[in-house]
């Protein structure tokens, strides 16, 4: 069995959601003084490799505490849209792998994008569901969509339609992730777990890919 972190290390320079604050760490305590080290962090609850909840759009829906702790791990797929020069992901090009999706618990989508992390380009231009790509997906019985990208709705969005068909059907949603050219179409585990917050609408996480070794 092979891992593969799936995950960007958070930072006080990190690119964060336009509008949102930078993390900040601070040294609470250190070795010299205090005979320890700890940090004090303070960052929003989608900074970084996250994932969001059900109730990070939908009122009265399901935070991340509500659901039980095997909704973060399961059989998961790739779906490589990296080598598309189109912005938008239609249903058309999911049909492809509807064998795939019908033994999978996750979806990941690879755009590319993780390798514009730390410059402007990676806020812009990066592919998305189209609306009726989102509501077809949505009918797949997963529990959860992850992306390499800043979220799964354009930047400049104001109704977020993507977030909100697949968090309607209880998805997880799991935005910058990284190294997903490393992965294969099918047969690995992929794993997210969020801090065990009360009333999470979203927490950063720590995902990783189990990939079976080829004998």
């Amino acid at each position: 069995m092979t891992f593969i972190d799936l995950t960007h290390t958070l930072s006080e320079d990190m690119p964060v959601y336009p509008g949102t604050e930078e993390p900040v760490f601070l040294a609470g305590n250190t070795i010299e003084k205090d005979g320890f080290a700890e940090k004090k962090i303070t960052m929003f609850s989608h900074t970084g490799t996250h994932m969001d909840a059900p109730a990070h759009l939908l009122e009265g829906r399901a935070a991340l505490d509500d659901f039980p702790v095997d909704k973060f791990s399961g059989r998961a797929c790739l779906f490589d849209f990296s080598g598309k020069s189109r912005p938008a992901i239609e249903i058309a090009d999911l049909t492809g792998i509807e064998p795939l999706l019908e033994h999978c618990d996750f979806l990941l989508i690879r755009t590319g994008w993780d390798r514009y992390w730390g410059t402007e380009k990676y806020f812009r231009d990066f592919p998305v569901l189209t609306e009726q790509a989102a509501l077809w997906l949505s009918k797949v019985p997963l529990k959860g969509l992850g992306i390499d990208a800043i979220s799964v709705d354009p930047v400049e969005t104001t109704d977020f339609v993507v977030h909100r068909k697949l968090l309607h059907k209880n998805f997880v949603i799991v935005e910058n992730l990284t190294n997903l050219d490393r992965l294969p179409e099918y047969g690995f585990t992929f794993s997210a777990f969020p801090l065990k917050i009360r009333s999470a609408d979203g927490s950063p996480v720590r995902a990783v890919a189990a990939v079976e070794d080829k004998s």
